[in-house]
């Protein structure tokens, strides 16, 4: 199978690369390089990959390539609050009117079968009391990342395709973990280098709830969906992540200093936070037998590996942020 995958070069899409590579995937990668393309470069003359330095705004210059490619993982995107609320024509520009063309193309292909989408839990916004939010619950996007993410999905959901094409969304839990294009702007991710380099957590309404996924199982769920029988997947929505990964900033900081016993925190108190929310992710286990190979202590204990034996020798390096 020949898979194009879009934002190749970012936090999920050099993992999932890799990861693809290895199960004997073909793969075209495009990326406009926004962060740089030094992640791929452990992959970059690999026989079954091919990268194309290519914005997703220019669709004229990408569908001749959809003409040879089986399925579509799209990751492309300005990723996260900040980055979008920095740049709000272009994230517009980009996760909306970008990939509305990335998806009319792929269908009139008649080459892809699959396309997958990397949406995020954070359409969710605030849980009701304290239940958690299903993939049927109410989208309540707080910002515009989110937002534009929630029109997306409405459009490919709703689409009219051919009779082969089969999309699919994934909404991600919050990503951490270690990636060749690593980012410490992700909060777990933060929160252990901070504390690996010896610094007091100063942690912002610790009550909050969010649900977490490694990067390698974001990729993993990805891979499954590829493989799963179009009956399970078509126009279906999954939460990727694991119930019981579900953590309060509190309880991250908490997890932190079992790794790092002398790590001083601060909690700041703040009563509002327009995202709040615990995510059952059941549906992607029952349906598609997805289970979870690691766990948020695992993450933070080898992001503190990498920083403590300086793999990484400037963390606080801005080209580790998407902002």
């Amino acid at each position: 199978m020949k898979v194009l995958v879009t934002g190749v070069a970012g936090y999920i899409g050099s993992v999932l690369t890799n990861k693809l590579l290895d199960k004997g995937f073909e793969v075209i990668g495009i990326d406009n390089l926004l962060y740089g393309g030094e992640s791929l470069l452990s992959i970059y003359n690999h026989p079954n990959f091919k990268f194309y330095k290519k914005d997703i705004r220019n669709i004229e210059t990408i569908v001749s390539l959809l003409n040879e490619i089986d399925a579509v993982i799209h990751l492309a995107a300005i990723v996260g609050d900040p980055a979008c609320a920095k740049q709000p024509q272009l994230a517009i520009s980009t996760n909306l009117d970008g990939s509305i063309n990335l998806l009319k193309a792929a269908n009139n292909s008649y080459s892809v079968k699959n396309f997958i989408f990397a949406s995020t839990c954070s359409n969710y916004g605030k849980m009701e009391g304290n239940s958690y939010v299903t993939e049927e619950s109410p989208l309540k996007p707080v910002s515009l990342y989110a937002e534009l993410k929630v029109k997306f999905e409405e459009i490919m959901l709703d689409g009219e395709y051919h009779k082969n094409f089969c999309p699919t969304a994934l909404r991600f839990a919050t990503a951490y973990g270690i990636s060749p294009r690593m980012r410490f702007d992700l909060t777990v991710n933060e929160f252990t280098k901070d504390a690996a380099l010896g610094r007091e957590l100063t942690i912002f309404g610790e009550q909050f709830w969010r649900p977490y996924c490694n990067v390698e199982d974001i990729a993993n769920a990805c891979i499954l969906v590829l493989e799963s029988e179009p009956d399970k997947v078509y126009k279906n929505v999954f939460n990727v992540g694991d119930t019981r990964e579900n953590y309060q900033k509190k309880m991250l900081a908490e997890e932190l200093k079992k790794l790092i016993p002398d790590l001083k925190i601060k909690y700041v108190k703040k009563d509002e936070d327009p995202r709040d929310y615990k995510v059952s992710f059941e549906k992607i286990k029952n349906v598609l037998g997805f289970q979870i190979t690691k766990t948020v202590p695992q993450g933070m204990e080898e992001i503190i590996r990498v920083i403590k034996d300086n793999i990484i020798s400037d963390p606080d390096n801005s080209r580790y942020s998407n902002i």
